[in-house]
């Protein structure tokens, strides 16, 4: 499945995530034990995404909630953050709402 534009998005149950100074670290949850073999770090911005997607959301209001907030139009924040998910998606760090509790890849 790839990102689109109505399907709302949550972080899968299965990671954990902190936030260290300017960074926030994710790391999937194998068999009860974290998988530091894979552990994901995101920027600020992905912060700030990472934080939206703890509650049920879409690419669109992800990018009205960054457009209002950055300089950056419409186009290229959808865009961005459309990539942004569908890497997500791809390693299991989030999922379609109702799907968000199948284990990471």
């Amino acid at each position: 499945m790839k990102a689109s534009a109505q399907v709302l998005f949550v972080r899968n149950t299965h990671v954990v995530s902190r936030r260290i100074e300017e960074e926030t670290l994710v790391v999937p949850i194998r068999a009860g034990v974290g998988d530091l073999d894979s552990i994901y770090s995101f920027n600020l911005l992905g912060a700030e995404i990472w934080t939206l997607l703890e509650h049920e959301t879409s690419v669109e209001e992800i990018t009205r909630r960054l457009v209002d907030q950055y300089d950056v139009t419409a186009q290229q924040a959808h865009n961005d953050i459309q990539d942004f998910l569908n890497e997500l998606l791809a390693v299991g760090l989030i999922a379609p709402a109702g799907d968000r509790d199948s284990k990471p890849v």
